[in-house]
């Protein structure tokens, strides 16, 4: 990894900030046509967010920015996709961190996506 690295690590929801992208993502998961791994990991049902999300958060040096995707810029969401997703930017460039299929693998195991994406911020290979 270069020098020019910034260190915070970019999540982007599958779904938009706004009052209505919030009822559209909730209808989409009711009926089964949208789907979030990154939400249900940080917040699922509970707008407060889930406990074990923010205790992780709360234990980890990670500088982690969690944001929707009308949140994101044209270029932090090419890099992205398919959403959810988690970036870096390196040497000006958007980098995938973590894949949609790849933090569905952490469900319900918030510090250890968190360990895996420090390892792979301090990794060159990523």
């Amino acid at each position: 990894m270069s020098d020019n690295v910034t260190s915070t690590i970019f999540g982007i929801y599958n779904a938009d900030a706004s009052a209505l992208g919030e009822i559209r993502y909730t209808l989409g998961k009711i009926t089964g046509n949208s789907s979030c791994e990154l939400c249900n990991l940080t917040h699922g049902w509970n707008p407060f967010g889930k406990r074990d999300w923010k205790r992780a958060c709360n234990s980890t040096s990670l500088e982690l920015e969690i944001i929707h995707r009308d949140e994101a810029t044209p270029s932090q969401l090419q890099a992205a996709q398919p959403l959810p997703a988690f970036i870096t930017e390196d040497s000006g460039q958007w980098k995938t961190l973590m894949s949609k299929d790849e933090i569905a693998q952490f469900k319900n195991r918030p510090d250890d996506l968190l360990d895996e994406l420090s390892q792979r911020l301090e990794s060159s290979q990523w």
